[in-house]
């Protein structure tokens, strides 16, 4: 967006939760905004990854020239399945994190129907109207060792309890809390790269904590502690899923390792989302309107579109050309 439109491109809260992500893309001409009222008329917006409640929607598209929803397709699938069973009579319970933009997104779906809880709440509060008519869903980012605890609470007091077939955990995080989970038996400490505002970053903590490893969350390498692994015969290195390679790469160069380091894998993703669909086809016309323009021997270069699998965050945040914060 901000090389399709002329600076600057407006964003309804931060498009992921990583500060040296946000910083690049405000350095870039994004203005990050938390109130559709401080976007000007007619300009470009993009609604953050989080999900954005149905209002916000509405109001985005009264006030914005041009607005992408950059909505997780994972969150618009919890969305899409709260809202079914709300509109057939159950009280569902949400498993999330007060105050994080995706929980507020989704309660905001059918908020009378809905009772947001925090993985260590009790159950004892809740009071639905019919026992046999409840659901229960969880906030994508949560670490799912603290889902399946809730799961098994909520099955044990609710036996007809209704939830996802597949898990609403994203594959993202939960697959790092797996590789977090097997590399905590052979580290000594673990260092998580992300932000304190990303809700699956500080998920890894706890993972890696649980399994008796000492883990601590550090937004670059700047902040690493020396005392936190100068006994360490092996640290082991991850990131939340919005934190950019080059930070990861940074800490492993800082950690300055006596005997190497390997790449711990347990999995290998090839999961595909494309663009958003209204910046997808935004980019369809345009690249359209350029071949159009093109000698016949230019026109058979492959557009962005062509080669859109190929994408990376890296090298979207490169593309930027904008110095590191």
């Amino acid at each position: 967006m901000v090389k399709v439109f002329e600076p600057p491109v407006f964003c309804y809260h931060e498009i992921v939760h990583n500060r040296w992500v946000v910083e690049a893309f405000s350095k870039a001409g994004v203005v990050f905004v938390d109130s559709i009222e401080e976007v000007p008329e007619g300009a470009p917006l993009m609604l953050s990854a989080h999900g954005s409640p149905p209002s916000i929607l509405a109001a985005a598209g009264e006030k914005a020239g041009f607005v992408v929803d950059a909505v997780c397709p994972l969150v618009t699938k919890v969305h899409h399945e709260l809202s079914c069973l709300s509109n057939s009579g159950y009280d569902v319970l949400y498993v999330g994190h007060v105050g994080h933009d995706e929980a507020i997104g989704t309660v905001a779906v059918a908020p009378e129907a809905i009772t947001l809880i925090e993985p260590e709440s009790s159950l004892e509060d809740f009071d639905p109207k019919d026992p046999t008519k409840v659901g229960l869903f969880a906030q994508t980012t949560l670490a799912l060792h603290e889902w399946e605890i809730v799961l098994e609470r909520a099955r044990e007091k609710y036996p007809d309890i209704a939830t996802a077939r597949k898990s609403d955990l994203c594959y993202a995080t939960t697959n790092r809390q797996h590789a977090v989970r097997e590399m905590a038996a052979v580290s000594d400490v673990i260092l998580v790269v992300g932000s304190g505002t990303s809700s699956n970053t500080r998920a890894l903590v706890r993972v890696a904590s649980a399994e008796g490893t000492p883990a601590y969350r550090i937004e670059s390498a700047s902040e690493i502690d020396t005392d936190w692994i100068s006994e360490a015969r092996v640290v082991g290195v991850t990131a939340g899923a919005s934190a950019p390679d080059h930070l990861v790469w940074e800490v492993v160069e800082a950690v300055n390792p006596t005997s190497g380091f390997e790449i711990f894998e347990i999995i290998r993703e090839g999961e595909y989302f494309p663009p958003p669909p209204r910046l997808r086809a935004l980019l369809e016309v345009l690249d359209n309107l350029l071949r159009a323009m093109m000698t016949v021997q230019g026109s058979s270069q492959p557009g962005p579109l062509d080669t859109d699998r190929e994408w990376s965050a890296s090298a979207a945040l490169a593309s930027l050309d904008v110095l590191s914060p």
